[in-house]
């Protein structure tokens, strides 16, 4: 594939992103204050947790850092193929999106049977769902070359110092629109948690659903039928 579809690859990972700020929001705010995607600052938590003694956040955000290996060392294989090379999006990325869509809605189910408000045992096992989920999407979107919907603070320090020196960072529409799509995600997450959590599922289903569709249907078809045509 050509590279007239890079704006295409980067309007979906953009809308991956949106799924991560759900996710990170919901882990934060309804499963025990850790992050389904922000490993780093589950490892600060840890490191919390042993100084202050609190077993509870220990507990979460191991489990969450369990959870996030495991999705990585799952998906890294899946969207790794040998003889996929050149391409904008390999068929790969969306094998493993999609088995990232088979965890989430194991996640959806176990949360509308816990009734939106989850405790105990139920809430770490979705702690574990969501972290799995987030690294088998960091793995994905790896496979894509050098940007991320999960850990962004190196795409905001590009970003900055390209601003500060007066270069153009590589990708600067696609970290603009991930850094806005997270704090989206995160929102819209939020927001939901508070008026109507049973409704959580879909704002963190269907930025993920919206890409495995785009990308089965071929960038070509995307290209030919959603984007503006030049005269």
């Amino acid at each position: 594939m050509s590279g007239s579809h890079a704006p295409i690859r980067d309007s979906l990972v953009v809308l991956l992103t949106i799924t991560s700020g759900a996710v990170d929001a919901a882990s934060f705010l309804a499963l025990g204050h850790v992050f389904g995607s922000v490993i780093t600052g589950n490892l600060v938590l840890l490191g919390v947790a042993a100084s202050t003694t609190q077993p509870g956040l220990a507990m979460h955000s191991g489990v969450a850092l369990a959870g996030y290996v495991a999705g990585v060392a799952i998906g890294a294989p899946l969207a790794v193929h040998r003889h996929e090379t050149g391409e904008t999006w390999p068929p790969s990325v969306t094998i493993t999106l999609v088995a990232e869509l088979g965890v989430l809605a194991a996640f959806s189910v176990v949360w509308e049977l816990a009734r939106a408000a989850p405790h105990g045992d139920v809430q770490l096992a979705l702690v574990a769902i969501l972290a799995a989920a987030m690294g088998l999407q960091a793995a994905a979107v790896r496979r894509l070359g050098q940007m991320s919907t999960t850990y962004l603070t190196s795409t905001l320090t590009g970003l900055i110092a390209g601003l500060v020196t007066g270069s153009k960072p590589d990708g600067a529409k696609r970290s603009l629109g991930v850094l806005a799509a997270i704090v989206a995600g995160a929102v819209v997450a939020a927001i939901l948690l508070k008026t109507m959590p049973a409704w959580l599922p879909a704002v963190v289903l269907m930025p993920l659903c919206l890409v495995i569709v785009s990308s089965v249907a071929g960038f070509e078809w995307v290209r030919n039928h959603l984007t503006p045509r030049r005269r």
